[in-house]
């Protein structure tokens, strides 16, 4: 196996025996497989594209198997295994419909005409041949390098707009993308400057996909609205709710009703909390737990069930294997999967298992500071500025994760002058949310934006300021210090970098598929720096 899209890969370099993120090697060449035999789809929905032909059965598959592949989702063989059987034969049924309506289809090679094997281990064989380790002898480094931004940033994409199928919403811009990016990773005839154009239209399609995603979340459950959450528990039965998919959290509430069960979010489901119609269940009680790389030990100590309801899950430990449940696309070999929705097996879980048996203080947080939320206080920050009570934004946000360095966030915001104010979303908050920063003027220093899924919220709230100063995004007291970890963070800062932003500091450390030529052009463009220590940090931003 080789692995290196995630910002854990073994020695910055590769996982090559196994995956830190406990990733087997068979699942690795089965995942290569997959994503090989979706860039055969894609080179033929393109061709069908051409003639008019299009078919969402395909291309929400598209989507649904890029995600699979994502950090964290599915480590389970069997499915990729009918994954892969699925995408050739919605790629065969495209290419007839394709020929019926007068368009090219007659591939004679790659993986438009890939045939699977029959066994796992067969299929696991063929994965030897494809990935970027097995391209690395026959392919220019910074072409590879550019290839795989590409499908990364792609992988994050499909993973935002399989979120806001799920709500109901889509947008032919984004398969249309999707299916030109994969294909044009095959494209010999492309050189660095047009894959460099494609990466960045990637970021573009990306911004697409995030206000598309943000639309159909606040369209279900309206505009987050700042709120206080519970750090500690309810007296009486416990269900966990962990991953990123609001419309799970939904059901798992509906179906929870006059049962007893006080639901709990987990890692990236915090902001669910902020929603005004989920916030209507009276046993929607509070958050429990940290970020994802903390799971085998908070998930130990929860006295319910657990639902996984997309990517973050880790290998479970014997002592909750038979509590956690997965749903979705997220899957691990021996635990029970939901793939009705019914939830009743994680209900009849947690009414078998203790609960708590007394509540539990442990303060709170507040969540809902979404775009909506700040821009209706959008004239008090501006006055705080120009009144210079306001002297600096930090979004101090992206990914968190095990691997060292990480504390570099959390120092950083306690280091954080106390005239200034700190945005932050997805799970790299977790480093500082329960920190009591104080406010200004009645606006909290820090400002829960929500999930990774939610980083349209600090652009639109980055562009809205923009505006009120009549100034480029770049020219405002704002500075943008990231960290990343996988694939959905890789498409946010190519939105980042389309967007033009420049001067972001971005760690624990650099991403290991990008070679030093493309970071060079980078650095040079856009003026990306790692992040070297707080105060260093801080003395350069402020002066």
């Amino acid at each position: 196996m080789f692995c290196f899209q995630c910002e854990q890969t073994a020695k910055g370099e590769g996982c090559t025996k196994i995956g830190v993120c406990g990733k087997q090697p068979d699942v690795a060449e089965l995942q290569d497989v997959l994503v090989y035999a979706i860039k055969g789809l894609a080179q033929v929905a393109n061709e069908g594209r051409k003639v008019g032909v299009k078919d969402s059965k395909i291309d929400h598959f598209a989507c649904e198997a890029m995600f699979s592949t994502l950090t964290n989702v599915d480590f389970d063989p069997p499915r990729f295994v009918e994954l892969i059987n699925q995408c050739v034969k919605y790629r065969d049924e495209l290419k007839k419909k394709v020929e019926a309506a007068g368009g090219w289809a007659d591939f004679t090679s790659g993986p438009a005409t890939f045939t699977p094997a029959a066994t796992v281990e067969e299929l696991v064989a063929q994965g030897e041949n494809f990935g970027p380790e097995a391209e690395k002898p026959v392919v220019d480094q910074d072409i590879l390098s550019l290839r795989e931004t590409l499908t990364y940033g792609i992988k994050g994409i499909a993973a935002y707009a399989d979120h806001a199928a799920i709500l109901g919403k889509t947008d032919d811009r984004i398969f249309d993308f999707i299916h030109q990016g994969l294909a044009a990773t095959l494209d010999e005839s492309l050189g660095v400057d047009d894959l460099l154009g494609l990466v960045l239209k990637c970021g573009e399609i990306n911004l697409v996909t995030m206000e598309l995603l943000d639309a159909a979340n606040t369209g279900a459950y309206g505009n987050p609205e700042p709120t206080e959450v519970p750090l500690g528990a309810k007296k009486g039965k416990a269900l966990l709710v962990s991953g990123h998919d609001l419309k799970d959290l939904e059901q798992i509430l509906k179906q929870t009703q006059g049962k007893g069960i006080y639901v709990y979010t987990h890692g990236e489901m915090l902001p669910c909390h902020g929603y005004p119609e989920l916030k209507e269940y009276e046993h929607f009680y509070g958050h429990y737990g940290t970020a994802w790389q903390n799971q085998k030990k908070e998930f130990a100590e929860f006295p319910g069930a657990i639902v996984m309801t997309t990517n973050c899950i880790q290998k479970p430990q014997e002592v909750y294997q038979d509590n956690i449940f997965t749903t979705g696309l997220v899957g691990w070999p021996g635990v029970t999967h939901i793939a009705d929705k019914d939830f009743t097996p994680a209900i009849e879980r947690t009414l078998a298992l203790p609960g708590y048996e007394k509540d539990v203080d442990r303060g709170s947080v507040m969540v809902g500071f979404g775009h909506n939320a700040v821009l209706g206080v959008a004239d008090k920050v501006i006055e705080g500025v120009k009144n210079k009570d306001i002297r600096h934004f930090f979004l101090v946000a992206g990914c968190d994760g095990a691997k060292p360095g990480r504390n570099y966030y959390t120092e950083f915001v306690e280091k954080v002058p106390e005239d200034c104010i700190v945005m932050t979303l997805a799970c790299g908050k977790f480093r500082f949310f329960d920190k009591n920063l104080g406010d200004i003027g009645g606006i909290p220093r820090l400002l829960d934006i929500g999930q990774c899924n939610d980083a349209y919220s600090a652009i639109k709230i980055a562009s809205a300021l923009a505006d009120a100063f009549d100034c480029g995004v770049n020219d405002l007291p704002l500075s943008m210090v990231l960290s990343w970890y996988e694939q959905k963070a890789v498409a946010i800062l190519l939105t980042l970098l389309y967007l033009g932003i420049t001067d972001i500091r971005l760690g624990p450390s650099l991403p290991a598929f990008v070679s030093s030529n493309v970071l060079n052009v980078l650095v040079d463009k856009f003026d990306i720096k790692p992040i070297s220590t707080p105060d260093e940090d801080l003395k350069a931003i402020l002066g």
